[in-house]
């Protein structure tokens, strides 16, 4: 941040976490930090943390939450801030929203849920101020480091349509045993949701929903072997903007070899129904551990032929580990979300948009050489 604003963050878990320290470590001018929850003990704690882990002098104090009412402490803090850092659970993202855009206030999200998102987009489109949704990174990051991808194989090679254009980011342990071969290094409820809901693509250039967990393939990036699949959330609004431009996109999760059959072989006893993502994270979180030593693994490619028939591909891989930010050591899951999210928020703090900004009209250049995004996932 640039100049100085006063920040909400609504949450207390691990985004909420690393967002507070690198808003107090990387900001050009270090914002006030008003940390929100539903369990006040777990905010103050968080507040705590982060005065420990800091080297700049910060302004975070913790308040109630609740998620049933609006106190008049909560009223306080909304009337006097900029903006609204959302790092809850993406079901609760629309009564986030709606607070925000009472008090007038910008408005970030991470959620990869979409009926959530479409409800959000509609509360907020004549808004006065600026709603940037699923900005972590997957959905988030990954759509828009691709969608730069695709930019410049257009200008590069002189045209206007690519044959596929394919993003894929894995949260994943450096290890993995049997049967799961997993270790859950972020949401459990996130992971259950992906895997069950129907993934937006495009094929022969035309919007459609697939199946989750539909398409399986082996991929081997930076030499080593992963599997990857369809999963919902994480294409966000791109098939809707390049729709007749490319004709194959697609996002994907990737996991290490087997994991996917082994949720397929606890798929068979879940079922689909209402019941099927409690049900299937029950099953995962009793036998797969929760692993502090994680890694992020992400590729994007585009290919397609340049305007002399030739076909040319280019490809961008990344491995990210945990990183020392102040005096604390952060997970990967941590960081590389909560950049994404920040980065955003300084996009629309410092451009002042209103109403709804989705990924695809996100500056590629802008956002990927950002003040947060650049120590995170290095040059573009």
């Amino acid at each position: 941040m640039k100049k100085h604003h006063k920040i909400i963050i609504a949450g207390a878990g691990g985004i909420a976490e690393a967002a507070a320290l690198l808003l107090a470590e990387w900001s050009g001018v270090t914002p006030s930090i008003y940390i929100g929850n539903r369990t006040l003990p777990k905010a103050e704690k968080l507040v705590k943390w982060v005065k420990e882990g800091t080297t700049k002098n910060c302004a975070i104090e913790a308040f109630h939450l609740p998620g049933d009412k609006v106190t008049e402490e909560m009223k306080s803090i909304f009337e006097q801030a900029d903006i609204i850092l959302d790092c809850l659970p993406g079901s609760l993202a629309p009564r986030i929203a709606t607070l925000a855009k009472d008090h007038k206030l910008h408005y970030v999200n991470l959620t990869e849920y979409v009926a959530e998102t479409e409800q959000i987009m509609e509360l907020a489109k004549n808004a006065n101020t600026g709603f940037i949704l699923q900005s972590g990174l997957a959905p988030g990051y990954i759509n828009i480091l691709a969608l730069g991808l695709f930019r410049d194989f257009c200008n590069d090679f002189v045209v206007d349509k690519v044959d596929k254009l394919e993003f894929k980011v894995g949260a994943l342990t450096k290890n993995a045993v049997s049967p799961h071969y997993y270790g859950f290094t972020w949401s459990p409820v996130g992971v259950a949701t992906e895997y069950l809901n129907k993934a937006l693509v495009l094929r022969d250039y035309k919007k459609a929903s697939l199946p989750p967990l539909s398409e399986r393939k082996r991929i081997i990036i930076d030499g080593i072997a992963y599997e990857e699949d369809l999963t919902s959330g994480g294409a966000a609004d791109l098939p809707d903007a390049l729709a007749g431009k490319v004709s194959s996109l697609d996002y994907k999760t990737l996991r290490h070899p087997g994991h996917y059959s082994w949720v397929e072989t606890q798929l068979e006893k879940t079922g689909k129904g209402p019941k099927a993502v409690k049900e299937l994270q029950d099953i995962m979180q009793a036998v797969i551990p929760n692993i502090e030593d994680d890694q992020i693994i992400l590729y994007a490619a585009v290919e397609g032929k340049n305007s002399l028939g030739i076909l040319q591909r280019r490809e961008i891989s990344k491995r990210i580990l945990p990183l020392k930010v102040g005096k604390h050591t952060i997970r990967a899951i941590q960081t590389t979300t909560a950049a994404g999210l920040l980065q955003c928020a300084q996009i629309i703090l410092e451009s002042n948009k209103k109403g709804v900004i989705l990924q695809s009209t996100i500056n590629p250049e802008e956002f990927l050489n950002g003040d947060y995004i650049v120590p995170v996932y290095g040059e573009k």
